[in-house]
């Protein structure tokens, strides 16, 4: 029998009230993609060893499951929803699902509103930087009813993450605005029409969907987080030149703190996996 969370949308469920919005807004993008949801709970053995009874805290995990269960069911009535309670460090355990995840969701603890602030142990960093399968980093705020806004650079993490925002952009039914930011110094060796040529490929898989293609001069960083703050989610690959496990680009990184809008940070795929739905 595969495990649950096999080609699922993952989401991480804590105690808190953002960590259930988190889930609603994963159940939505599951509901986009037309993918399970799963929703994993990872129990801290050791706190419940010290507690008066082992029962006591792992009853609260299960209340806690299925109230996410709930508001799950309530934000996507039509998508199929487990659940999983699983000992440890949460991070971990959503490392180990992400092996076999569509997509993994999580909050960002409060990142957008405080970036000094961000630890690079940060729950919602770690998992960017160490996930195998994309990351959505969800706000607190919800996001204005803008395009899908996706960074290209020209790299093959750049090329999966423009797949994959098509891929996003048909099962939301929305606009997808591609930019490629090409440093003030950069002087084009016959690439021009990089971005043109790569949206077209993709655009001829998904004829449904409307976009928009700007290249612009300037700091990649900073023009990407600008075109963010009217959009619905930005897209980015983890890292353009390499991206590994354990790395995050400066682009990355720079929306992943800064960004007001829910950040997909991809990694894991090829160039054709965003195509799949």
């Amino acid at each position: 029998m595969p495990a649950p969370t096999h080609g699922a949308v993952v989401v991480g469920v804590g105690s808190s009230a953002e960590d259930l919005q988190v889930v609603r807004t994963a159940a939505a993008e599951a509901a986009a993609h037309d993918r399970p949801l799963h929703l994993l709970h990872a129990f801290n053995w050791a706190a419940a060893l010290d507690s008066f009874s082992v029962s006591g805290p792992r009853t609260v995990a299960e209340e806690l499951l299925e109230k996410a269960g709930r508001e799950a069911a309530d934000a996507a009535p039509a998508v199929a929803v487990t659940d999983e309670i699983v000992e440890g460090d949460p991070v971990e355990a959503l490392v180990r699902a992400s092996d076999s995840a569509f997509l993994l969701a999580i909050g960002d603890g409060g990142m957008a509103g405080c970036p000094s602030c961000v630890k690079a142990d940060t729950p919602a960093v770690q998992l960017a930087a160490r996930a195998g399968c994309p990351v959505l980093v969800a706000r607190i705020e919800p996001p204005p009813q803008g395009p899908l806004l996706v960074g290209f650079d020209g790299s093959e993490s750049s090329r999966a993450t423009l797949a994959y925002a098509f891929d996003c952009a048909e099962g939301r039914e929305s606009r997808l605005l591609a930019i490629r930011v090409t440093e003030p110094e950069h002087h084009t060796d016959g690439d021009d029409g990089l971005l043109d040529e790569a949206v077209a490929r993709y655009a001829a898989r998904h004829p449904r969907v409307a976009v928009e293609c700007h290249t612009i001069r300037g700091d990649p960083g900073g023009v990407l987080l600008e075109q963010s703050r009217s959009a619905q989610v930005a897209l980015v690959g983890a890292r353009g030149d390499e991206p590994l496990r354990g790395m995050l680009g400066a682009v990355s990184q720079t929306l992943l703190y800064h960004s007001p809008a829910p950040v997909i940070v991809v990694r894991g795929l090829d160039p054709d996996d965003g195509d799949e739905s």
